[in-house]
């Protein structure tokens, strides 16, 4: 399961813009201690496949551009409506000759780019199901552990890739007998297909009679979860799964019908945000997709400026690290802040709590230029449920937040070790995990819901219509040596909040111990500003400097001021010198933290830290 918390902080009085948002309310039903909730609006009907939006907007807006993507020389490169339908037929067409299915998919081993959505796109038309594979699994591994994973899962029947950067992966995990697409260059030791040559003169009318017999339960892509907690699972995504959950954000956002969405995106596709939400919003409103080449790094990030100079999104959608970065250059680029703000309705946050500095000075940037805040929308979504469940359009607007139900979702919280679980049900919850029978049965429960390993609650037990609370995940939580509880999740959401910039992810510890301890994953660079020492020393020197202790120190006397007990108060915490390790399983490909493989993997550290004087361990003042 991979879930996406959005918690939204107490943001500055001022007016918002004006954007048409749903707010129905919630009906609540109690069956002893278990809550079942539900969106007093019905989910209006939707599209049994995905691409009867790509056939709509041919026709209604042929020449709009869907996607697009600069090349080499720094310009736009177009794909329209018209000409995707076109594409994805003659191509669709050349994927039904090749005799794939579910039990012989297509694989896509790189990242975003026009190649990709081509084959997606055809590969939705026609029926035949696709995997979009994290690069990293690629590029960064360097056993290719869960590459090799998902491909003895999936058994594929083809495989596409970028260019020859992935040659180590195809060598080491791709059968000799599947044939490998490239979009460019060529591999040392093997075959390759050429993406420009597979568009013949096939029979369309071939495509077209496969898109007809498409049902919604037909399979439109695997999915598979980052491994947060075991091995990735491969989720099966339908076609009216990905209708449903678009039908739940457009009543939720009817802005998005109101003018055609265009979002300046960079987040994965082999992600539900980035792959699903995202192309989806765009695709089922007829808006225009803008790919980003860049990442919220201070390396990557000035590609994604260059964009924004030039594109006026409707929407902006990132994770926390994107705002910071924005945020920064938002305040001191008034022709970037022109462009920006010239239609932008709402923005998006996903993956993370955005700190309460960083949206004060988003909405500060936003109110100076144009004398109002921009709605900031958040709420809870997982790769098996397509993705989306909540949405934060109820009264309130503080840290942890994730909304009310959206239009077609049931939600139910159900006791469980003191908390309530959220499990939920609807069209856009999956059927199951592709060959994996038991892990597929223990998912839901006796009432057909999902078990999302998500604990909830209600903002105020007394007025639910108030909406719900993220409450962490079941599986981190643990008790300390004296038997108290420890609640994981919002313990370890307040540090990153609080520890901002300087705090990329942290691990309470420990199971078992008589107090609680941190380990913080580092932002390197911001630490190196603050530590202020000359270029070359290495991290633990970084690390250990007097500055980097002094502030931890702080923090630590911060975030004890309203401990109440031993669940919640901080007797030391050190930074880790050593980043998590995807090899491992210490963190995701979309760079979320695995408290347990980090437990499991640095046992001698751990027992180091709480034994004794370690260089990195620092008390609170």
């Amino acid at each position: 399961m991979d879930s996406s918390v959005l918690g939204a902080p107490q943001a500055l009085q001022a007016p918002l813009r004006a954007v048409a948002i749903g707010q129905p309310g919630v009906s609540v039903r109690r069956e002893g201690d278990t809550l079942y909730l539900h969106s007093t609006q019905a989910l209006a009907p939707y599209p049994q496949r995905l691409m009867e939006r790509l056939r709509h907007w041919a026709q209604a807006a042929p020449e709009r551009t869907f996607v697009a993507r600069r090349d080499a020389t720094g310009a736009w490169q177009r794909i329209t409506y018209s000409g995707m339908l076109e594409r994805a037929r003659g191509l669709g067409a050349w994927l039904l000759e090749q005799n794939l299915g579910p039990e012989r998919p297509l694989v896509i081993l790189s990242g975003n780019d026009l190649e990709h959505v081509v084959l997606a796109t055809a590969a939705l038309y026609v029926g035949v199901p696709y995997c979009p594979v994290s690069p990293a699994y690629s590029l960064v591994s360097k056993d290719y552990g869960k590459l090799r994973h998902i491909v003895e899962t999936l058994q594929p029947g083809l495989v596409y890739a970028a260019d020859g950067a992935y040659e180590g992966a195809v060598a080491a995990v791709i059968p000799d007998g599947v044939p490998v697409i490239l979009g460019e260059g060529q591999l040392a030791h093997r075959h390759t297909l050429m993406f420009d040559s597979l568009e013949g003169d096939s029979d369309l009318s071939r495509a077209d009679a496969a898109f007809d017999a498409l049902t919604a339960e037909h399979i439109a892509k695997f999915l598979f979860t980052s491994g947060s907690t075991h091995l990735p699972k491969g989720v099966i995504t339908t076609q009216g799964m990905l209708c449903a959950n678009q039908q739940m954000l457009l009543q939720t956002f009817p802005a998005f019908a109101e003018e055609p969405p265009v979002l300046v995106d960079w987040l994965p596709w082999n992600h539900t945000f980035g792959g699903s939400h995202n192309v989806g919003i765009v695709l089922y409103n007829g808006g225009t997709l803008y790919i980003d080449d860049g990442k919220p790094t201070p390396q990557a990030f000035e590609h994604t400026l260059a964009n924004l100079r030039e594109i006026s999104p409707t929407a902006y959608l990132t994770v926390p690290k994107g705002w910071e970065e924005l945020v920064k250059a938002l305040e001191i680029d008034p022709a970037l802040r022109q462009r920006f703000f010239a239609r932008i309705k709402l923005f998006f946050f996903a993956g993370a709590g955005l700190s309460q500095a960083i949206w004060d000075r988003l909405d500060r940037v936003s109110i100076a230029h144009c004398g109002e805040r921009i709605r900031m929308m958040a709420g809870l979504g997982m790769t098996e449920t397509s993705p989306s469940c909540t949405f934060t359009t109820g009264p309130l607007s503080l840290a942890g937040y994730v909304g009310l139900p959206a239009p077609g979702c049931e939600v139910k919280l159900a006791p469980v070790d003191g908390k309530y679980e959220a499990r939920f049900r609807g069209p856009h919850v999956m059927p199951g995990y592709w060959r994996s029978p038991a892990q597929s049965e223990a998912a839901f429960d006796e009432e057909g819901f999902y078990r999302s390993g998500d604990a909830l609650r209600l903002a105020d037990p007394a007025d639910p219509q108030q909406g719900l609370m993220f409450d962490g995940r079941i599986a981190e939580d643990f008790k300390l040596s004296s038997g108290v509880f420890v609640s994981v999740g919002p313990l370890r959401t307040r540090v990153i909040l609080e520890g901002a910039p300087y705090v990329l992810d942290v691990v309470v510890l420990a199971p078992d111990r008589e107090q609680l301890g941190l380990l913080i994953f580092p932002r390197m660079p911001e630490c190196r500003a603050l530590a202020g020492l000359a270029e070359g020393r290495s991290d633990e020197e970084i690390l250990c400097s007097a500055p980097l202790r002094q502030w931890l120190a702080n923090l630590l006397q911060r975030l004890n001021r309203d401990a109440t007990g031993s669940a919640s108060r901080l007797a030391w915490a050190a930074f880790a010198s050593e980043p998590p390790s995807i090899d491992r399983g210490e963190i995701t490909d979309k760079g979320s933290i695995n408290q347990r493989a980090v437990h499991e993997h640095r046992a001698a550290l751990i027992d180091a830290l709480y034994t004794g004087d370690h260089p990195l361990k620092v008390q609170p003042m």
